[in-house]
């Protein structure tokens, strides 16, 4: 659910540079790339509609999914808090199609210097991006690829739910190869491991879109 800070920070967002540098609106195809690491920091993104999956890429090439971001997410801000221009550390992709606002990282630092409630809000997401990724992070410490599955799952139930009269409804279109790309998995897998819990009654999909029917005995199940 959104909190009531989301549309004070969208409309600030939008003011930021007044009339004469309005926010740019970007939009992008599920798969495709808003930033590699290692490219230059020069704007912050707001999250409009959509769903973007941050992760980072290690020398070996695993790629380690660390956060899915939900609207009203703001990413892209890492140097603001470096406190110098630093290129990006992770790679940013549109995990389904997402619609965005970026503006330049010189307007959003002066808002922040002259707006303290905008950095309470933007400090508030950032938060909730931190913990999000620490949830990330246990998921895939998982060996077994079900109880990742499972793990996944219970965070989309957190940040995406909404509840139906079957239980509660993930509101993304999943694909079995975006699952399988967000715990480290293949799309044959995944396919399997969604079958079984379909068969045990726990899941039902419809039109791309997973209910949990009982989120509380699925976790305590698989614990």
């Amino acid at each position: 659910m959104l909190g009531t800070q989301d549309k004070p920070l969208a409309d600030m967002f939008r003011q930021m540079g007044g009339s004469a540098f309005p926010p740019a609106v970007e939009t992008f195809d599920r798969g495709k790339t808003i930033f590699f690491p290692g490219d230059p920091a020069e704007r912050v993104y707001f999250l409009l509609k959509g769903a973007v999956k941050l992760s980072r890429v290690y020398e070996a090439g695993e790629e380690i999914t660390v956060a899915l971001l939900r609207e009203n997410s703001v990413f892209g801000v890492l140097s603001l808090i470096t406190g110098h221009r630093s290129d990006r550390f992770y790679h940013a992709v549109a995990f389904t199609p997402v619609e965005l606002l970026s503006v330049p990282i010189e307007q959003v630092e002066n808002a922040l210097k002259d707006d303290p409630d905008l950095s309470m809000l933007m400090l508030q997401g950032l938060s909730s991006r931190i913990l999000q990724t620490e949830m990330m992070i246990e998921t895939l410490a998982h060996r077994d690829m079900e109880s990742r599955l499972v793990s996944f799952l219970l965070i989309l139930c957190r940040d995406f739910g909404q509840p139906s009269s079957e239980g509660i409804t993930i509101d993304l279109k999943l694909s079995h190869q975006a699952i399988a790309e967000a715990i480290g998995s293949t799309r044959v897998t995944v396919t399997r491991l969604l079958g079984d819990l379909r068969q045990k009654e726990l899941i039902s999909i419809h039109k791309k879109k997973i209910t949990v029917h009982d989120p509380v005995a699925f976790s305590q199940q698989f614990a």
